[in-house]
């Protein structure tokens, strides 16, 4: 198997959601990690839009690291054809694994554990505990209202200009990675 380019953590939900969308930007992003020569670093389970994403990825060739807390592994839905599966104690556990095997991370919707995860790898950029590059997934336009608040938070003064940079936008996979990953 060839070293990745990159591994791509990817952040996104346990459930599909209520549009189609959603799972096919899912599985539209784990082809193109893929088609680019990218591994995929994301939450280990086989369900939602994460089971999307990393079946696509598998399928199409990538390399896919789970990394599970041992409660979510417990109740059976941790992917079982994965290249790695990591069960770890927790989720802080789990967050530190997923970025200290990531060199660049994405959100796709998701819900206040996407946001958790993706704004806290936001906040160690910001702080420069690392240099990877940032992406939202802007499905549908999931992300809007983030974006909106990302601009209210720089107009008040609270997040600089530079930092509200650091995100990369868009709603097309490919065009996402290209930014990140050139």
């Amino acid at each position: 198997m060839r070293t990745p380019r990159f591994h791509l953590c990817v952040f996104c939900g346990s459930r599909p959601g209520t549009h189609p969308e959603f799972l096919e930007a899912a599985a539209a992003l784990g082809r193109e990690v893929a088609g680019v020569g990218g591994a995929l670093v994301y939450g280990g389970a086989k369900i939602g839009l994460m089971g999307a994403v990393a079946d696509a990825a598998l399928e199409a060739g990538a390399q896919v690291i789970g990394v599970i807390p041992e409660g979510l592994a417990a109740r059976e839905i941790a992917h079982p054809g994965l290249t790695e599966l990591h069960v770890v104690k927790s989720l802080h556990e789990r967050k530190a694994m997923m970025a200290a095997r990531s060199t660049g991370f994405i959100a796709m919707p998701g819900g206040f554990g996407t946001l958790d995860e993706f704004c806290e790898m936001t906040t160690w950029r910001q702080l420069g505990l690392h240099t990877h590059p940032l992406g939202l997934l802007n499905t549908r336009g999931y992300y809007d209202g983030l974006l909106k608040f990302i601009d209210h938070a720089v107009e008040s003064g609270f997040v600089s200009d530079a930092h509200a940079t650091l995100l990369h936008r868009s709603d097309d996979p490919g065009v996402l990675l290209a930014e990140m990953f050139p």
